[in-house]
């Protein structure tokens, strides 16, 4: 994992006062196991007995599709597993993708837009720096899906 103050201010100021999509696994990823503040915590899970205070729980996508009706479609983002990302990503209007610089080992693998004829990149950021890393802040638009979610 890398260590990005650049890139969690961004994603802090993007995720504030929303609702935010995630795996039980991203849950516990947090300190304490606990959602995040000042947002709405949504966790998909097949784990019927799993229990997370300050969240609401979905079982199945027809839940969380019906629960996200209440929510505008500009407020929603996916924040992962990447199981949630790579199930969830053809739904969502847009993705925020911050590519880093590095060869890395990794056991989960993201989607690659830029092999993906129904998205576009939008926007690139300039290079940012932090602890010897480079990266950018990317946003993908999708060409052919009716809004519903935001990754």
């Amino acid at each position: 994992m890398f260590n990005l103050p650049d890139d969690m201010a961004f994603f802090k100021n993007n995720t504030l006062d929303k609702v935010v999509v995630m795996g039980r696994n991203t849950l516990l990823s947090f300190p304490g196991g606990k959602p995040l503040k000042n947002r709405t915590n949504i966790v998909l899970t097949t784990n019927r007995s799993f229990q997370a205070e300050g969240c609401i729980l979905c079982h199945s996508f027809d839940e969380l599709f019906k629960e996200l009706e209440k929510y505008s479609d500009d407020d929603v983002l996916v924040i992962g597993g990447g199981k949630i990302y790579n199930d969830l990503y053809s739904y969502c209007s847009e993705a925020y993708i911050t590519k880093v610089d590095s060869i890395v080992n990794a056991d989960t693998f993201l989607h690659n837009f830029d092999e993906d004829g129904d998205w576009y990149l939008s926007y690139a950021s300039e290079v940012h720096e932090n602890n010897g890393l480079k990266f950018t802040f990317n946003t993908y638009k999708n060409k052919n899906i009716a809004p519903i979610i935001n990754l």
